[in-house]
């Protein structure tokens, strides 16, 4: 192939797997033992529907359908990610309880969750947090990784130490939807 028909290709593949628009948060994989804290802050079950908006690598929901065999679905703006996710479902042996959509958080169908993972900043949790509350359940507990939600207080707060960032220790923050209009 020519060099300019090579650079062509190049660039063309290149633009295919760029998300369609920036992400607003960077990627930055949640550590494994902040992963496993925040599903057993949030008490998944194999009764549990785990989303998580931003879900990077997949880890989330795959380590959910590993350990409790939850179904989940990863949700990431960008393709590349969700490639990625789509692999280790499959290295993991569990993408028949998984799947993973390439969407903007604030526009994808998350009525089906009984948990919700973040690991965003608080102000897009902030913005985040009137989808939640009008999409979600009355019941559906959302568990955030190192950023709460501005002045929603969470229910409880826990603080674990990943020894994969030197001891570096994040705190998680749980919420549950209330019932709406004393439903």
């Amino acid at each position: 192939m020519r060099p300019l028909a090579t650079a062509i290709l190049l660039l063309s593949t290149a633009a295919a797997q760029a998300p369609k628009q920036a992400p607003e948060v960077p990627y930055l994989p949640t550590t494994q033992p902040a992963v496993e804290a925040m599903l057993k802050l949030a008490g998944v079950s194999k009764n549990d529907v785990v989303y998580d908006l931003g879900c990077g690598d997949g880890r989330i929901v795959i380590t959910a359908a590993k350990l409790y065999g939850a179904r989940g679905v990863g949700i990431d703006i960008d393709p590349q990610r969700i490639k990625e996710a789509n692999e280790n479902a499959k290295k993991a042996g569990v993408e028949q309880l998984v799947r993973f959509e390439e969407n903007d958080l604030f526009k994808a169908n998350i009525r089906e969750a009984s948990v919700v993972t973040l690991f965003l900043l608080t102000s897009v949790n902030a913005r985040l947090r009137p989808k939640l509350e009008a999409e979600l359940r009355p019941g559906t507990r959302v568990v955030s990784n190192t950023f709460d939600m501005g002045d929603w207080k969470p229910e409880k707060e826990f603080t674990v130490d990943s020894p994969e960032e030197g001891y570096f220790s994040r705190k998680l923050y749980l919420w549950t939807i209330p019932a709406r209009n004393g439903k």
